[in-house]
């Protein structure tokens, strides 16, 4: 009977864990961002989560070549490529369903922005980008990609 006990106990354990473990990567694959111009793949490296831009629908300029990450601070980077860039870095599972302590940089304007990332369904995340305090700051919408 008590070997019964110890079994169960075990197995919900080992239930639990799993669960925790499938919530902090269901974040993980490809998302829409909110303009529908480009994919992001979010991936995991180590403890951490970061996001690749994997797909644009433009992914060239005016005269045929790949646009280039023109407005990057780093003047070394502008000639590099948009498509393959990591726009989310370094994020932490923090529990329910929420990553923080990242960055989003936004190669339309060149900045990098604290952000935060909640997950509201299974094909829905909240990214929030801000400086300083997250109330200073703006939200997008990605959806899972299909």
């Amino acid at each position: 009977m008590r070997a019964k006990k110890i079994t169960g106990l075990l197995l919900l354990l080992i239930l639990a864990v799993a669960g925790v473990a499938q919530t902090k990567d269901a974040i993980l694959g490809k998302w829409v961002n909110e303009s529908g111009e480009g994919q992001i793949l979010i991936y995991k490296n180590g403890d951490k989560y970061f996001g690749k831009l994997a797909w644009l629908n433009e992914p060239n300029n005016k005269n045929g070549l790949p646009k280039q990450d023109a407005n990057n601070p780093k003047p070394e980077l502008r000639n590099r490529p948009i498509l393959g860039i990591e726009i989310l870095q370094n994020f932490t599972y923090k529990g329910d369903r929420v990553w923080e302590d990242g960055t989003v940089y936004d190669p339309k304007n060149g900045k990098t922005y604290s952000c935060k990332i909640s997950m509201e369904s299974s094909d829905e995340i909240y990214i929030r980008g801000y400086v300083g305090i997250s109330l200073l700051g703006r939200t997008e919408i990605w959806r899972r990609a299909q």
